[in-house]
């Protein structure tokens, strides 16, 4: 019971990383609000946190919108009394060169990825400071700590990402706020889903993702959770403006098939 009688809240909780992490901090003690624009999928995810045996409630969130994120927070609180932990996990991918990406892919790709962040960061950081501390956690990428050639639009969002988490860290450290980044690799959700239907051949695509990590696979949505969980724990209680890759090694170095041969 890791996080026991912790408050968190989490965006994008309905698939992937968002959902695992929501699980397994039910499981471990936590009573989770997560916030989703997929309500069927949302609901879904608090009936196996509560099968795990934990607390969670879903809130229809739209994250880049800022009254349905401040009210997201405000669940928490009024069910709950306090937050502890804010879990801004909402994103989406946008492969494509500058030439290629139109300016509202450019908008929806920063506002989901980024804007989110800044929005869960508003309104979570007052409840945070008055209840005498807590943690941060935004989802990076490894795309926000190396350049890759095909997806300009989604390292900017991602660099973007570890930029805030350092300030704030910086700021908020001496409220007893720590704000950490994970970035994460090839990871079963529902990008690999979406790279898979893109390429068409889901086997060419899983091979390719595993060959530019140094492990050589893809990682289940249940080992990043881990790491958010330790970072919202009392175990990272020196940690804070970290950006922590969880993938398989594929930041450490240039390996064959990260750059096309085109």
């Amino acid at each position: 019971m890791r996080l026991a009688g912790k408050i968190a809240v989490i965006t994008g909780g309905s698939f992937g990383i968002g959902r695992a992490t929501a699980i397994l901090f039910a499981r471990e003690g936590a009573k989770v609000v997560l916030g989703n624009r997929n309500v069927e999928a949302g609901e879904a995810t608090v009936a196996q946190a509560r099968a795990a045996g934990g607390e969670a409630r879903f809130v229809r969130t739209d994250a880049t919108v800022p009254a349905e994120v401040e009210r997201l927070v405000q669940t928490a609180l009024e069910a709950y009394g306090r937050l502890d932990c804010m879990f801004n996990n909402a994103g989406i991918n946008m492969a494509g060169t500058v030439m290629e990406v139109s300016e509202e892919d450019w908008d929806r790709t920063l506002d989901t990825n980024l804007k989110s962040v800044f929005l869960g960061a508003k309104y979570a950081l007052p409840h945070l400071i008055r209840g005498g501390g807590g943690t941060i956690i935004n989802n990076s990428s490894n795309a926000g700590l190396i350049g890759r050639p095909n997806d300009p639009v989604y390292c900017a969002s991602k660099h973007g990402i570890i930029g805030i988490t350092k300030s704030m860290a910086l700021r908020h450290g001496p409220q007893n706020v720590r704000v950490n980044a994970i970035c994460p690799g090839p990871i079963e959700s529902q990008m690999m889903e979406e790279g898979r239907r893109a390429m068409g051949d889901a086997g060419a695509f899983d091979r390719l993702a595993a060959s530019q990590t140094a492990l050589k696979r893809i990682a289940p949505a249940e080992e990043v959770a881990e790491l958010v969980l330790f970072l919202a724990s009392d175990a990272a209680r020196n940690i804070t403006g970290a950006a922590i890759p969880t993938d398989g090694g594929k930041v450490a170095g240039i390996l064959p098939g990260l750059v096309p041969a085109d």
